[in-house]
């Protein structure tokens, strides 16, 4: 009887741990919309007000307010024109000095070269004419920012004369290490431009 007792007590606990394939998950447990997460919330601006953001509009009491300072684009003061001005200068510099650079190469080489020596010739000149242009136009336009600004702040407002003021200081404090001469012709040409670019800007702007 022990030895009995003993054994159909073992087949008793075997058949209690069977396992029920009536009981397993299918794959639906697995792909249900609590196991998978919505891929809208996925998203980096998911639960975020896009009208409210800051980086995406400027509120208007940020906006520089000194009369004259508006402008097609919006500004918080002399670090955004610093930044608008200086880059804009030194892409248009660039561009032109590249093609200055590529017209002057295709002019050096003689048209019976081989395409390869006019295409290195042209290379040369670009990369020659181009960074020097837009690296000086750059560091002009640094320049007249830093003294407008500080013009602007002075007298109260922006207007044409502080432009053609900081353009002539920029120019002639660029050119001062050349003599006189130089720094005249150096000033009198940013003058121009930043004359031209005032009168435009109070027409269009």
């Amino acid at each position: 009887m022990p030895i009995w007792d003993s054994i159909s007590g073992r087949k008793e606990a075997q058949t209690s741990n069977a396992f029920d394939p009536s009981t397993a998950q299918d794959a639906t447990a697995f792909l249900s919309d609590v196991a998978i997460p919505d891929p809208s919330k996925l998203h980096p601006l998911a639960g975020l007000n896009q009208d409210t953001l800051d980086y995406l509009s400027l509120e208007d009491s940020a906006l520089d307010d000194t009369p004259g300072s508006r402008s097609v684009l919006p500004s918080r003061g002399w670090s955004d024109d610093l930044c608008y001005g200086a880059g804009t200068t030194y892409l248009a510099a660039l561009s032109l000095g590249g093609v200055w650079g590529m017209a002057e190469g295709l002019n050096k080489t003689p048209v019976t070269a081989p395409p390869k020596i006019r295409l290195n010739a042209v290379l040369n000149s670009v990369t020659r004419r181009g960074p020097f242009l837009g690296n000086s136009a750059g560091v002009v336009a640094m320049v007249y920012n830093g003294i407008n600004s500080t013009i602007g702040a002075v007298r109260g407002k922006h207007d044409a004369a502080n432009s053609i003021t900081a353009g002539a200081l920029s120019g002639m404090l660029f050119k001062s290490t050349r003599g006189v001469k130089p720094m005249m012709i150096s000033g009198g040409i940013v003058a121009s431009i930043a004359g031209t670019w005032a009168v435009a800007r109070k027409a269009f702007f």
